[in-house]
């Protein structure tokens, strides 16, 4: 199952790229992720960190929820628990469930996270994702939101806005798993 998840995201990645008219190069480039790595994770040699792929979404015009869609032409209002896709991070364990109904016209991406105890995932400041911003509503645990030089430390029902393309960290400093949502908006007011 992993390694069929593997091979599609290297094949959506490889898709998107072509249809944006975008050499391995390009996309390094737009991206700051190696032309080797890109072309890893295409043929799914190698599969991808919630950062690096965060990075390669951005590049593309895409957030990660968008980019785990599934490519529908008749998009339904309404996507049961069962149908949501859901992407394991390799490195830290880390488990997204997209919530929202893929394929329609919203700018808005609603995402279920879980995330162990200790870790930890940077997004490094990329153009591309400038202009997106992001609530993080905690259910469960406790979470440290790190953006710029400023560290919130969030509690149940705690709920942060910030900017996408600032950079940020998540990390989880208990030792208890955290649970919370992501409501990402794609929108330029």
């Amino acid at each position: 199952m992993e390694q069929e998840l593997e091979a599609a995201i290297g094949a959506r990645i490889r898709s998107l790229r072509l249809e944006k008219g975008l050499t391995l190069e390009d996309l390094a480039t737009s991206s700051g992720v190696s032309r080797a790595m890109i072309s890893r994770i295409e043929r799914a040699e190698a599969s991808p960190t919630a950062s690096l792929l965060a990075r390669v979404c951005a590049a593309l015009g895409l957030s990660l929820s968008t980019f785990f869609a599934e490519d529908e032409s008749a998009a339904s209002p309404l996507a049961r628990r069962h149908e949501q896709q859901v992407w394991r991070d390799p490195e830290t364990g880390y488990i997204r469930r997209a919530v929202s109904p893929p394929g329609t016209t919203s700018d808005v991406d609603i995402v279920d996270v879980e995330f162990p105890p200790g870790a930890r995932v940077s997004f490094p400041p990329h153009a591309a994702s400038h202009g997106m911003t992001q609530h993080i509503w905690v259910f469960e645990g406790e979470m440290e939101m790190t953006a710029g030089d400023k560290i919130h430390r969030l509690f149940p029902g705690d709920c942060l806005f910030m900017p996408v393309g600032e950079g940020h960290v998540f990390h989880n400093p208990s030792s208890k798993p955290a649970r919370y949502c992501v409501v990402l908006s794609r929108s330029s007011r």
